[in-house]
């Protein structure tokens, strides 16, 4: 199997609802890559709430999401087959 893309979204400084409508605007851009699984997006941030408005949002439109707490900031990576 190919390797997957991984897009990074940086989106540090951003606070809700902008860092939910940017994150689902890439989600949109990149649906079809990332329902074939051949793309991760990877999102960072350094606003809590997003860690649970963005997973929220993209489990509701099909997709697998793994939040996770790195030193300064939460990475949260969103595909299928993760």
């Amino acid at each position: 199997m190919a390797k997957k893309e991984i897009i990074d979204l940086n989106i540090f400084g951003q606070v809700c609802p902008a860092c939910l409508l940017v994150a689902l605007k890439q989600v949109n851009i990149l649906r079809d890559k990332l329902k074939k699984g051949e793309t991760e997006l990877l999102i960072r941030t350094d606003h809590r709430d997003a860690t649970r408005t963005i997973p929220e949002s993209v489990r509701a439109m099909g997709y697998e999401v793994e939040v996770r707490k790195v030193t300064s900031h939460y990475e949260i990576r969103v595909g299928n087959r993760l």
